[in-house]
């Protein structure tokens, strides 16, 4: 019973691109431009708050039979996951809510789509103020920097996504991202393997 439980819970539906409505809305200031400002701003927040744990949504849409991942890319070619960092005790499903709908919803609450947060498929520790993370931490570092947690989040299949003026909501093919640090950092060039336990499942308009 608890192995046709756990054969359900690694099926991923995923849902045509087209299904979804994008539109845009009023930028928002860009907090970081590169790894090396975002690293600069963990070290000043750092000293008021402590480690920095931030939680990222992987979104995914399909396209051509093949499984794609939503990223945003700004003007200065930084890709990013959807998310962003906790408020202080803030619970990891209410906060990556927070931040999908500051980032991807729109100015209407009639608008919101219907966040599922699902499995937790990867954690991330910066171990020191620099721009090398990785996907454990070390046991003489105590106090780690920040801690980076990725989420798949489950689409129903229409939803209405709002997208500030000054970023790019790409869907990116699981194939170009695998093995592709230098065009899409670390992390999210791992995603494709972090998904490889998971069936895809290509549902059809």
């Amino acid at each position: 019973m608890e192995e046709e439980e756990e054969g359900r819970n690694m099926v991923v539906n995923t849902y045509p691109l087209s299904s979804y409505t994008f539109c845009t809305k009023e930028a928002k200031m860009e907090k970081d431009i590169s790894v090396v400002d975002r690293c600069a701003r963990l070290k000043f927040n750092y000293i008021k708050e402590g480690m920095r744990t931030t939680v990222g949504g992987i979104l995914l849409v399909q396209e051509h039979n093949h499984p794609h991942i939503l990223l945003f890319k700004n003007r200065y070619n930084f890709y990013t996951l959807p998310g962003g960092r906790l408020k202080l005790g803030e619970n990891e499903t209410d906060g990556l809510k927070r931040k999908l709908t500051s980032k991807l919803g729109a100015d209407s609450p009639a608008y919101v789509p219907d966040w599922q947060i699902g499995e937790c498929v990867g954690i991330w520790w910066r171990q020191k103020f620099g721009t090398i993370i990785f996907p454990y931490c070390l046991p003489h570092i105590t106090k780690p920097k920040e801690c980076r947690k990725l989420f798949l989040v489950h689409l129903s299949e229409k939803e209405y996504f709002a997208v500030s003026q000054n970023m790019k909501l790409l869907a990116v093919p699981l194939f170009e991202l695998y093995d592709n640090a230098q065009s899409y950092g670390v992390v999210i060039s791992t995603i494709p393997e972090l998904l490889s336990r998971f069936q895809f499942n290509m549902m059809t308009n």
